[in-house]
C-alpha cells in the first residue's frame, strides 16, 4: 500500500503523475491519492472578489484563514473541480478512481480550532470564525473497503467535525494520517522541488536521506510550504509508515522515481 500526496494543479506535472499512478495501479500496486489545491483556490478566490488571506502562527507556520465564504470556495475548488478532474484523468487511463473528500462518510474527522493565535505586525492576537481543523481520525474501514472492491481513492483535503461542520485541513498532514490509517508502507509527497533542500532554492543542495529519528531537526532547512510537509512526514512515521519520500512532481515517472529512492528519503 502506497499513499501519494500531490499538489492540486500548480507546480506539478499532473499528466505525468496521473499516468505514473495508473501504471502502478495496473501493475497491481494498491494506492490512495491525496491532493491539495491551494494555488487554484487562490486564483478563483481572487476572481470571485474574496481574495485569500494567510496568517502566521507564533510557531512560524503559515496557513489559510478560512472564514465560511473561503471554506465554500475551497470546497468548490478542491472537492468539486480538482477532485473530479483528477478522477476523470485516472478513469481515462483505465483506473477505476473514486473521488471523495473527508466529509464523505466521515472519511476524515477533525477537531475545529475554536480560535487560532496569529502574529500580526509583531503582535499576537486571536482569530475566531475559522473553519480549519486538525485531523483526529481517519475512517480506515471505508478506505480499505473501497480499495478491496478495486477502487483507487482520490481524496480532497476537507474533513468533518464531530458536530458535522466541513473543515479545511492541511493536505500534507491529511496524507500522513491517511497513510497511517491504511497501514501504508510508503508516503510519497510530490511537489515542485526535487526534495528537501539544504539551501532553498538551490536544487543542487538536495538532502537525499534523513534518518527518521532526526526529522524534527530537518525543519531548519524547510522553507514555506515545506515546513508542513516535514511535519506531515514526522506524523506519518509516528503512525508506523516505514518510509516517506519528498520527490519531484514536475518530471516524467515521478512516482516510479520516488519508489526508486530519488528525492529526499526519510526512513
Amino acid at each position: 500500500m502506497i499513499v501519494v500526496k500531490m499538489g492540486g494543479v500548480t507546480g506539478v506535472n499532473v499528466e505525468a503523475v496521473m499516468a505514473d499512478i495508473a501504471a502502478q495501479v495496473k501493475a497491481g500496486q494498491k494506492m490512495v491519492v491525496v491532493h491539495g489545491g491551494s494555488g487554484e483556490t487562490n486564483a478563483i478566490s481572487e476572481q470571485l472578489g474574496h481574495p485569500p488571506k494567510f496568517v502566521t502562527a507564533p510557531s512560524g507556520f503559515t496557513s489559510r484563514y478560512t472564514d465560511r465564504q473561503t471554506l465554500e470556495i475551497f470546497a468548490m475548488v478542491t472537492s468539486g473541480k480538482i477532485n473530479t478532474l483528477l478522477v476523470e484523468k485516472l478513469q481515462k487511463l483505465g483506473v477505476n478512481a473514486f473521488g471523495l473528500s473527508g466529509v464523505d462518510g466521515r472519511a476524515m474527522v477533525a477537531k475545529r480550532k475554536e480560535a487560532i493565535r496569529i502574529v500580526e505586525n509583531g503582535k499576537q492576537r486571536m482569530l475566531r470564525d475559522d473553519y480549519t481543523g486538525k485531523i483526529e481520525t481517519v475512517n480506515s474501514n471505508l478506505l480499505l473497503m473501497l480499495i478491496g472492491a478495486g477502487y483507487t481513492p482520490v481524496i480532497a483535503p476537507l474533513a468533518i467535525s464531530p458536530e458535522g461542520e466541513a473543515l479545511n485541513v492541511d493536505a500534507d498532514r491529511a496524507a500522513a494520517m491517511v497513510a497511517g490509517a491504511v497501514a501504508a508502507e510508503q508516503l510519497i509527497i510530490l511537489s515542485n522541488v526535487p526534495g528537501l533542500l539544504r539551501q532553498f532554492p538551490d536544487e543542487s543542495t538536495l538532502i537525499t536521506h534523513i534518518d527518521k529519528t532526526k526529522v524534527e531537526q530537518s525543519l531548519e532547512f524547510a522553507e514555506g510550504r515545506m515546513k508542513k510537509k516535514v511535519l506531515g512526514a514526522s506524523e506519518a512515521l509516528g503512525l508506523g509508515v516505514a518510509k516517506v519520500v519528498f520527490a519531484d512532481g514536475r518530471v516524467e515517472n515521478p512516482v516510479a522515481n520516488a519508489l526508486a529512492g530519488k528525492g529526499t528519503v526519510i526512513s
